[in-house]
């Protein structure tokens, strides 16, 4: 099986990159995302791949981090998901983002993925909200929890009044629910709603 690529970009396509290591050309499909980030032809480039191995095919997947590689693998835990909808939706959203719309049931966010309908959105965000807190690593549990505590409407009400107040004043929910949550890290959830406002938009100032 092949984990990665380190060679040169030799073409580019519309789904796909052929990288060429000593005279070999590997096709590795890609989102429109990692595609976009690559270098010219010529240049050197590393590709994490994920090997998928069909009756009819042997088809490669290129990433250009480990954790969008690791991302695609966990999005076809989701029932109804393949190759396909996980290549569009790391296509379509980064790593963070896609966290951040598990972490606050934002389906709407991954139903911006093209050929991701909203049941599909719905389900992935389901299924995904146990798995991504073990997946993220013990760094990222504690935001995550919170964050996914605004989303499904159970956090604490200054926690929810402070998202609500930042989204009032024309963030979006995403950067509002970031911004609460690195607040509470650094003020405590017994914190009140005004002081959790303060430093979101504090946090927010430094973005």
């Amino acid at each position: 099986m092949i984990g990665k690529l380190k060679g040169t970009v030799d073409e580019i396509g519309d789904d796909h990159a052929v990288v060429d290591v000593h005279g070999v050309g590997y096709v590795a499909f890609c989102g429109v995302r990692t595609l976009s980030a690559l270098p010219g032809a010529g240049e050197a480039v590393i590709l994490f791949i994920e090997t998928v191995v069909r009756e009819d095919a042997i088809r490669l997947y290129g990433f250009l981090s480990a954790s969008e590689r690791d991302w695609f693998r966990l999005l076809q835990t989701v029932q109804g998901v393949g190759a396909k909808v996980a290549l569009a939706v790391i296509g379509t959203l980064s790593a963070g983002d896609l966290a951040n719309a598990v972490a606050l049931q934002d389906k709407a966010m991954v139903a911006r993925a093209p050929g991701v309908g909203p049941r599909v959105a719905a389900r992935i965000v389901a299924e995904l909200k146990d798995k991504v807190p073990a997946f993220s690593g013990a760094a990222g549990e504690e935001s995550f929890g919170l964050k996914r505590d605004i989303g499904g409407g159970t956090a604490a009400a200054p926690i929810a009044d402070a998202v609500s107040a930042l989204v009032n004043l024309g963030y979006s929910r995403d950067q509002a629910a970031n911004a609460v949550a690195a607040a509470v890290k650094d003020a405590g959830e017994g914190a009140e709603s005004a002081k959790l406002i303060r430093l979101g938009l504090k946090a927010l100032s430094r973005n």
